[in-house]
């Protein structure tokens, strides 16, 4: 073999290993190929929200959105174990995703034009209405019109519930903030606040913790479509999350974890959403 062959050979193969292993490892300029890469994901997800997102005593996490962010993750090559939840709240899921600590939000996350300047959506992969969670003998209040002054709503801060509230139906209503939901059913328990406005979905969970307690009024009064939440400018990863999210709809594991961490709450199933192009 001539010095000239054997050096188009060696180049060949060293071509050939470089492009075996950039297929093995993926893009790592997207966050799907860095995930797939690192066998690591870090995930936003509620922390406080039965039957959608909630942090066990032993540690561990359950709710369907867990289960959405855990079926992604396997899409992408990243197992259970190698997953580390991060806690989303409402003030905090843009700043999640633009810092760079989360590489997803799955977290009740609502669509909005808002949002979408700062932050990529793959969705609705649910849709609920808003309603109010109101203790069990509760007479004054039968929806958002009936929330009039004197009466102490509570929502979170950075949340859309309260500020739609306040903008649509009742101006006059005392509104009250609190960093988590879990924080407002408690000042509801204690009748510190009147009511407590979110998607009718996670009031449910709610309302079944307490059902001696607490009722939701079910008289939903808006559209919330829960998208998963990405950086933006990633196309490959935005393509890639839709892919798992229709297999999720189409195997029936979509509908099979909303039986399981919903259906005890007596809370009406829907049919899967069509997921945005």
């Amino acid at each position: 073999m001539t010095p000239r062959a054997l050096l188009r050979l060696v180049a060949t193969t060293c071509a050939a290993v470089l492009l075996l292993a950039s297929c093995a490892g993926g893009d790592k300029s997207t966050m799907a190929g860095k995930v797939s890469s690192a066998d690591h994901m870090t995930i936003g997800v509620s922390f406080d929200q039965p039957g959608l997102g909630l942090r066990r005593l032993d540690g561990s996490f359950r709710g369907f959105d867990v289960d959405v962010a855990k079926f992604i993750a396997n899409e992408l090559g990243v197992a259970e174990q190698d997953i580390t939840w991060k806690e989303a709240q409402p003030g905090n899921r843009e700043t999640l995703l633009t810092s760079g600590e989360a590489d997803m939000v799955v977290s009740t996350y609502s669509i909005t034009e808002k949002r979408k300047q700062l932050v990529d959506f793959v969705g609705p992969y649910f849709v609920a209405g808003q309603d109010l969670l109101v203790r069990i003998h509760e007479n004054r209040i039968d929806g958002p019109k009936s929330l009039v002054k004197g009466l102490n709503l509570c929502s979170t801060a950075g949340s859309t519930s309260a500020a739609y509230v306040k903008d649509q139906f009742a101006k006059d209503v005392n509104l009250v903030e609190y960093a988590k939901f879990s924080d407002c059913v408690t000042a509801l328990l204690a009748n510190n606040v009147d009511a407590v406005t979110t998607d009718d979905v996670l009031l449910a969970g709610y309302a079944a913790q307490n059902p001696e307690l607490l009722r939701v009024v079910g008289a939903p009064f808006s559209k919330e479509e829960y998208g998963v939440g990405l950086r933006r400018n990633d196309p490959t990863s935005k393509s890639k999350v839709h892919a798992a999210l229709q297999k999720m709809i189409d195997t029936g594991a979509w509908r099979k974890s909303l039986e399981a961490n919903i259906g005890s709450s007596g809370y009406k199933i829907p049919d899967p959403p069509k997921l945005a192009p």
